[in-house]
C-alpha cells in the first residue's frame, strides 16, 4: 500500500485515479478546491481543502508521503487557464520538492507529442482553438521546466490524442514522445485505462525524470 496525495482529486482525470487508487487499497489524501465535489466514501480516503497556489500548505499536506499525483488542472472552461497553469504548476513542483517526497507522477497533456517527425501535435492544426490556451500551457510547463527538474523523480504521463470516458480494459500499449495510434490512425484511451496505467507506474516505477504515454 502506498501512502499517497491526490491533488484535484475531483476532476476528469483526477476521479478516475482516486477510483483505481482506491480499489488497489492505497491511502490517498485528496487535495480538491471543492470538498463537495469528491462523493466517494473509504477508509483510506482523507479530503482536503487547498489550493495549490499555497506552498506552506501543499508541503504540508505532502510531507511523509510516498508519491505526489498531480492531476491538477484550472478548469477547461476556465479563460484564465493558460495563466494559471504557468503560475502554478511550479508552484506545486516546489512544494513536492519542500515536502521532501521523492516521486512527483504529473497527468500531462497530448500536445507535446511528436506526431510526424520533428511535428509536435499542438503544432499540428489538430488542436481546437477552445482548448489551445491549456494544451500549450501544460506543454510549455513540461518542456520550459519540468525538463530541466533534476531534484525530485518526476514523470510526465501523456494520454492519447482523444481521452475519454469507457472501460477499463487492462489493455494498452505505452511509448516515450510518440503519439500512440491504433491501425486506423485514430489515437484514443479511456480514463478508466489510463488510470490503471498511472497507478502502475506508481506501483512499479517503469519511468524517471522523462514523460511516457498510452494509446490502443
Amino acid at each position: 500500500m502506498k501512502n499517497v496525495t491526490l491533488i484535484g482529486a475531483s476532476g476528469f482525470v483526477g476521479t478516475a485515479i482516486l477510483n483505481e487508487l482506491l480499489a488497489r487499497g492505497h491511502k490517498v489524501t485528496a487535495v480538491v478546491r471543492n470538498p463537495g465535489k469528491i462523493t466517494v466514501s473509504n477508509p483510506n480516503l482523507t479530503i482536503e481543502k487547498a489550493d495549490v497556489s499555497d506552498t506552506s500548505a501543499l508541503k504540508a499536506i505532502c510531507t511523509g508521503k510516498d508519491a505526489i499525483i498531480s492531476a491538477y488542472n484550472p478548469g477547461w472552461t476556465n479563460p484564465n487557464i493558460y495563466k494559471e497553469t504557468l503560475q502554478n504548476y511550479p508552484l506545486i513542483l516546489k512544494a513536492a520538492k519542500q515536502s521532501g517526497v521523492k516521486r512527483l507522477l504529473c497527468v500531462g497533456g497530448a500536445g507535446t507529442l511528436f506526431c510526424a517527425p520533428g511535428l509536435r501535435v499542438v503544432d499540428s492544426g489538430a488542436i481546437p482553438d477552445s482548448i489551445m490556451g491549456g494544451v500549450k500551457s501544460l506543454g510549455e510547463f513540461y518542456l520550459n521546466t519540468l525538463k530541466n527538474e533534476k531534484e525530485i523523480d518526476w514523470v510526465f504521463f501523456s494520454p492519447a490524442g482523444t481521452l475519454e470516458p469507457g472501460e477499463r480494459t487492462g489493455k494498452f500499449r505505452l511509448g516515450k514522445d510518440e503519439l500512440i495510434v491504433d491501425a486506423n490512425g485514430n489515437s484514443h484511451i479511456s480514463v478508466e485505462d489510463y488510470a490503471v496505467a498511472m497507478v502502475d507506474e506508481l506501483e512499479s516505477p517503469k519511468h524517471h525524470y522523462e514523460r511516457f504515454t498510452i494509446g490502443y
